[in-house]
């Protein structure tokens, strides 16, 4: 028995169309296919694989997601406990030009050791996110 591959992680927002542009736009990710949930929301695609599960959160009307998903007390603000996700990623020149011209707060860092550069932004959620090239 093991784990063979991250399938995607799912973010609940109140603001589903911040979001998903953001995927969308900035980070280059592709709207697809979602099934008919009873709640709001968008799935992210890279490739084939349906990576961002955007979950919609209405603060007028969230039983369908209460009763699909559960109630939660934090609202889903931020990463919580969860620190970040991570994607391997190439172009770092052309990355950082496309984060300048959209008006994107980044930070970089290389690894010790490991010949890999990184960039952090956030997600209109306050979500993290770590873009890792090859050095």
């Amino acid at each position: 028995m093991a784990l063979t591959r991250l399938d995607h992680f799912s973010v609940r927002t109140s603001d589903v169309e911040g979001t998903r542009s953001f995927y969308e736009e900035i980070l280059g990710l592709r709207n697809g296919p979602r099934p008919a949930f009873p709640f709001p929301g968008v799935w992210l695609y890279q490739g084939e694989r349906a990576v961002v599960h955007v979950i919609g959160v209405d603060p007028n009307d969230s039983s369908g997601l209460q009763d699909y998903l559960g109630a939660r007390g934090d609202g889903g603000a931020g990463s919580g406990n969860f620190d970040h996700i991570a994607f391997t990623a190439d172009d770092l020149d052309g990355m950082r030009r496309h984060f300048a011209e959209s008006g994107i707060v980044f930070s970089e860092r290389e690894v010790p050791g490991l010949s890999l550069h990184q960039i952090f932004l956030k997600d209109p959620n306050g979500l993290t996110v770590e873009l890792n090239f090859a050095a």
